[in-house]
């Protein structure tokens, strides 16, 4: 019993030893590198404390943001049966500036919007030059978002209504493969279809319609009308 205890006592004061060494060498460790640890710890802070106050400050930046782009929608909104009359140039020109003004140099929902309003008030008044340079504009601002396929359709109609037939084309394709979802996808490929045929490009053409046909077969309407597209140029 008693060569137990006493071997028992002799673990307990090695690994008291062992305990006291260890802590020996930290201290020591810490002595001889204080001014590395000290930097460390005040570079760690000061990180931690800058990345609290960016995304403290992109918080406040994006609310505010939202806020004064409803203010501009607003505007467009009291303007826009004055945007083709004489009487509303003065305000349209005005919320153009604003608006651009605000698009400049920003991305994301706030830009792609701000882009959008301002195609949307050139589209109004049918300046499809303007309003297709700001579609574009609003798909590339908004391209993370789901304004960035409704924005390439719209530039689409644009390059359309200016005879730009080729770049319509492309405009809708881009539309159609984007990451975001199209409500109006197959109306976007039926129109490519569509323009091939009056670019007298049938076999394009079809193909487009077929396409219609095999990716939205469940939605009718555009199905049944890429079919009797086909049959018609079939029999020509």
């Amino acid at each position: 019993m008693q060569n137990n205890d006493t071997s028992s006592g002799t673990s307990r004061g090695a690994q008291s030893n062992q305990n006291d060494k260890l802590t020996d060498k930290i201290n020591d460790f810490v002595q001889r590198n204080r001014k590395g640890i000290l930097t460390a710890v005040i570079i760690l802070a000061v990180g931690i404390a800058g990345t609290i106050a960016f995304f403290s400050l992109n918080d406040y930046f994006n609310r505010k943001a939202i806020a004064d782009l409803e203010e501009l929608d607003k505007r467009l909104s009291e303007l826009k049966t004055e945007i083709n009359e004489e009487s509303g140039t003065g305000d349209a020109e005005a919320l153009l500036a604003d608006l651009n003004a605000f698009a400049k140099n920003k991305s994301g929902f706030a830009g792609g919007k701000a882009w959008s309003s301002i195609a949307q008030i050139h589209t109004d008044r049918k300046e499809w030059a303007e309003a297709e340079s700001a579609w574009r504009n609003a798909a590339r601002a908004g391209a993370k978002t789901y304004l960035g396929p409704v924005a390439l359709f719209n530039a689409a109609v644009a390059a359309e209504e200016q005879g730009k037939l080729e770049e319509a084309i492309e405009l809708l394709r881009n539309c159609i493969a984007h990451k975001f979802d199209f409500p109006a996808a197959p109306r976007a490929q039926f129109s490519i279809g569509r323009i091939n045929e009056s670019l007298n490009n049938i076999p394009a053409a079809i193909e487009a319609y077929r396409a219609v046909m095999i990716n939205w077969s469940h939605i009718t309407v555009w199905s049944n009308l890429a079919q009797s597209r086909i049959t018609a140029l079939e029999i020509r």
